[in-house]
């Protein structure tokens, strides 16, 4: 059993404590495997097994127990997978794959995919985009990322609530109908909201079966569509500033300065709009893929 919660500790996400959740430990280790999330560090993992060790320590003092089972473990790496972008090969791959989920229609399964590959926003923003989400911005149509009190769902950081101009690719396939085809308060139909309150966490599933299925390897997860995103701006011309990329893809400001704050809400939405369309992809990566 301490092995066993070892190995948990180190599948969690590491902003486990960071925000409220409902979600069971085994639960949230899913969804970081499925997000490609960040895990815990061993150093984390080893203060969490040498709290339990202290205690364990204490029993086996007092012969309440025979042996301490949390000491003598390992804490240099976990069963870590480091996490990478996409390649053309890879995409080609997916493109060309048979959908075989029973709960998600394909077309949904190839609109979410299509979306996170030409905005770089992860897999919860997408799955619970509302139809007022989409918006026309300075002449520009934008998703918004914000909060919905309705049902209590946030960013995951306040850097993530931002805007993010629609790429022309999106807007070729009529993404900005949605609005109109789709019914009830959410932009894309066909998904589910978990009892957890997680909206497209059968979405995740099937594409984790998926992608097993026709052999991708585990460093590529949905969330790599966000990695592919990142690389594919950073190493755009360089008319793209990095704190634009950061703005876009609701990373915290990765060149701190005095005033920086102030100066990334201030980005213009045109800004934003040039780094959006640095994004490309092979023609017969997302082809097929239309309202």
């Amino acid at each position: 059993k301490a092995g066993a919660f070892r190995d948990l500790l180190f599948s969690l996400p590491a902003s486990l404590g960071k925000r409220k959740s409902s979600l069971t430990l085994e639960e949230e280790a899913q969804r970081a495997r499925e997000e490609g999330l960040p895990t815990l560090s061993g150093k984390s993992v080893k203060n969490h097994m040498m709290r339990l060790s202290a205690l364990w320590n204490q029993l086996h003092q007092r012969e309440l127990v025979t042996r301490n089972p949390w000491t003598g473990w390992n804490f240099e790496n976990g069963q870590k997978t480091i996490r990478r972008s996409w390649t053309a090969r890879e995409l080609a791959l997916l493109a060309s794959a048979s959908w075989h989920s029973t709960s998600i229609p394909e077309q949904t399964f190839r609109l979410v995919t299509l979306i996170a590959a030409y905005s770089g926003m992860r897999l919860g923003e997408i799955c619970t985009l509302r139809k007022e989400d989409l918006q026309t911005v300075d002449g520009i149509p934008c998703f918004l990322i914000q909060p919905h009190a309705e049902t209590g769902w946030s960013p995951k950081t306040d850097a993530g609530t931002r805007m993010v101009p629609v790429h022309p690719k999106l807007i070729e396939a009529g993404v900005l109908a949605l609005k109109d085809a789709t019914n009830g308060p959410y932009l894309i139909a066909g998904l589910e909201t978990s009892k957890q309150g997680t909206r497209g966490a059968a979405l995740g599933r099937a594409f984790s079966l998926l992608k097993t299925r026709i052999g991708l390897p585990a460093e590529i997860t949905f969330h790599s569509f966000r990695h592919t995103v990142s690389t594919q701006l950073r190493n755009a011309n360089a008319n793209i500033r990095e704190v634009w990329i950061d703005r876009l893809l609701g990373h915290e400001a990765t060149h701190k300065s005095q005033g920086m704050t102030t100066y990334l809400t201030g980005i213009s939405t045109a800004n934003l709009q040039q780094t959006i369309e640095a994004i490309s992809y092979p023609e017969t990566a997302f082809a097929n893929v239309t309202i």
